[in-house]
């Protein structure tokens, strides 16, 4: 039997990633992230407050709870084109609201949200002007809130209402992504109390699938976009 095939149809190709922004690229799925961009062909640009053993890519020190200093780092890489950026940083300090310090505190969200904010803001003009694409990162506990996590979850839920805001605003002209991942295998977890780390054996998920979905996002062609994206090991206990 024949297959009619339609005469005028065409495969989209992928939009080549270019210079990207990689926030939180000294470890985890920041650093997954930048590893999965420069494998798909991209320049990454990694930030962190952290000091980035590699040379197989641009790294910046730069402390997200500066906005004024990130903003400057943001502008100066950007001088030679920003096509995407990633905002993988994020830090948490499980506790009851009374037993957190409140600087301890307060950080959690300047660097969840307010990070998150200051270099999208800083990339801004030279994303629009290059049609640019921006993933931003939330969390299952950006959608589920639970005890003991009162900043993590008011950062993150306030990134999911930012980034579908700014979806909004920046519709047809920049690419704009809401990755939710769940737990993953990284140090995230190592310096909490035991009783804040997931037990031996967790279903958790490896970082470098979720960095893939990443460049999946980022590489999408002109009249296609992932608007948003859950990605978590079938077993996790915060979704949905």
């Amino acid at each position: 039997m024949a297959v009619e095939t339609m005469p005028n149809a065409t495969i989209s190709s992928l939009r080549p990633l270019g210079n990207v922004i990689v926030t939180g690229a000294a470890s985890g799925l920041g650093a997954a992230a930048a590893t999965a961009i420069l494998a798909a062909g991209g320049t990454p640009i990694a930030l962190d407050v952290a000091p980035i053993d590699t040379a197989a890519y641009e790294s910046r020190r730069v402390d997200l709870t500066n906005s004024e200093a990130t903003e400057r780092t943001v502008r100066e890489v950007g001088a030679r084109g920003i096509d995407g950026v990633v905002t993988a940083a994020g830090i948490d300090v499980p506790g009851e609201l009374g037993a957190i310090p409140r600087p301890d505190w307060e950080r959690i969200v300047q660097v969840n949200l307010f990070g998150t904010a200051a270099v999208i803001r800083a990339a801004l003009p030279s994303l629009l002007e290059r049609q640019g694409r921006i993933v931003t990162i939330a969390s299952t506990l950006g959608h589920r809130a639970v005890s003991d996590a009162t900043a993590y979850c008011a950062s993150k839920f306030g990134v999911i209402g930012f980034t579908r805001a700014l979806t909004a605003e920046l519709k047809g002209r920049v690419g704009v992504t809401l990755l939710t991942p769940g737990g993953m295998h990284t140090s995230f977890f190592d310096a909490r109390e035991e009783r804040y780390r997931p037990p031996p054996g967790a279903d958790l998920c490896d970082p470098a699938a979720v960095a893939n979905a990443i460049v999946f996002s980022l590489s999408q062609p002109v009249g296609c976009e992932v608007k948003e994206l859950v990605i978590a090991h079938p077993n996790e206990s915060s979704w949905p």
